[in-house]
């Protein structure tokens, strides 16, 4: 049996480590104000998504770029240092295009948006990264391969590409001095996260600005005009699903009012300012429940956190142990967190269903408890044990008493 660690599983805690290490700066500076609890609720979650979802499909790009570099490379460069070089060039290349298309093109787009729409701007923000997402930029790193780099080395290449923009989401360091003629600084960056009109679709390099001069999309930031981070229409939802598909379901309703098939394909291939603004209001009245306004009490809180611990530790050594896992580890593992995500950011709009993802989650929890003991008797007693809990009122109203009323309210809400 193969006991091989993925060590990239030590991302995680590394992430933690330099957010800390933000936060610890950002107080000293009494810029606390920086970090929002729902916001970076939110982010961390949809983080842990895209972690867990793409360990299902790393391995199957690396196997197709393997694929791309044997049958289909022009040519195959040699391993010396000057490749590396190139090879960083070119990926900053790919990157500026494939970002950059991901902001003109609305089937990208609605894959990228979720990277957009936090109203902040710091290291917990680099985690909105959708697995849709890391797909479509998958897609466009294949060129790297066919181009006749070796797959080993665009790998670790990526790992490079990847670190640095992890560390131009912050407001934490300022301009550079001679650096911000070479590099995409936390400051271009932040121009790229803006929504203020002049900054609207620009910086879309990752590491390097030259592309952005070269090819007509490099903006400043103003000293007179600070950014306003997020999407030019803020959503009205924490709501996980809707955060990651909303953009498809706007993109379905305008091809479904454009009454022709051409139009709809221009509409899918056009820029977003072709799909009309006032869909998405439309569809979040329509489609979306309604939510209470967040109130910050501890007991609310301190289960939040402790979901969203748990998560992250089991997204940890769900990592690291990856490959030794089997088929119903890796299934079940992943539909609990994605349940407990989905949880978490229902209760961040004191939705009253998170009572239902409750039971589903721990009739979960019993299955995979009783697959792992193979006892049918165990099944059976703990799901109906659940189920018929679940069905008494009391036990839903003390549920929804604890985690939404404020500790010194007798009332429920």
């Amino acid at each position: 049996m193969n006991y091989s660690l993925n060590l990239v599983a030590f991302i995680i805690p590394a992430f933690f480590v330099f957010l800390g290490l933000e936060y610890f700066v950002a107080k000293s500076k009494k810029q606390e104000h920086l970090f929002n609890y729902e916001s970076s609720v939110t982010n961390i979650s949809v983080g842990i998504a895209e972690r867990l979802l793409n360990l299902l499909i790393t391995g199957s790009f690396y196997g197709l770029y393997h694929y791309m570099f044997e049958h289909f490379a022009l040519w195959q460069i040699p391993n010396a240092w000057w490749v590396w070089v190139l090879l960083l060039l070119t990926t900053d290349l790919v990157w500026y295009w494939y970002h950059r298309l991901g902001h003109e093109v609305n089937l990208f787009w609605g894959a990228h948006i979720v990277h957009h729409q936090s109203e902040e701007f710091n290291y917990t923000v680099s985690a909105r990264i959708t697995t849709i997402q890391a797909i479509v930029r998958n897609v466009f790193w294949c060129l790297l391969p066919l181009a006749g780099f070796h797959p080993a080395m665009v790998m670790a290449i990526l790992v490079v590409h990847g670190t640095y923009s992890f560390f131009t989401h912050t407001q934490m360091i300022g301009k550079l001095g001679w650096l911000e003629h070479i590099l995409i600084t936390p400051s271009h960056h932040g121009v790229h996260h803006a929504s203020n009109p002049k900054y609207l679709d620009k910086n879309y390099g990752d590491i390097f600005v030259f592309w952005d001069k070269l090819f007509g999309t490099f903006q400043i930031e103003d000293e007179k005009e600070k950014p306003i981070y997020g999407i030019t229409h803020p959503l009205k939802s924490n709501s996980f699903l809707w955060q990651h598909f909303h953009y498809y379901a706007e993109l379905f309703e305008a091809c479904r009012r454009s009454g022709s098939v051409w139009t709809s394909f221009k509409i899918i291939f056009g820029k977003p300012d072709t799909v009309d603004a006032a869909i998405r209001s439309e569809l979040e009245k329509k489609l979306l429940p309604a939510k209470g306004p967040f109130r910050s009490t501890f007991r609310l809180k301190a289960y939040l956190n402790v979901q969203v611990v748990v998560s992250l530790i089991s997204l940890f050594f769900f990592t690291l142990y990856f490959s030794q896992l089997t088929v119903v580890d890796k299934w079940f593992g992943i539909s609990a967190i994605i349940i407990t995500l989905i949880n978490c950011r229902a209760m961040l709009e004191q939705q009253k269903w998170v009572f239902q993802v409750e039971v589903v989650r721990l009739l979960l929890i019993c299955t995979y408890a009783s697959i792992l003991e193979q006892s049918f008797g165990l099944f059976m007693v703990s799901v109906l044990t659940v189920l018929i809990l679940s069905t008494f009122e009391f036990v839903e109203k003390q549920y929804y008493k604890f985690i939404y009323t404020a500790e010194e309210s007798n009332s429920d809400k």
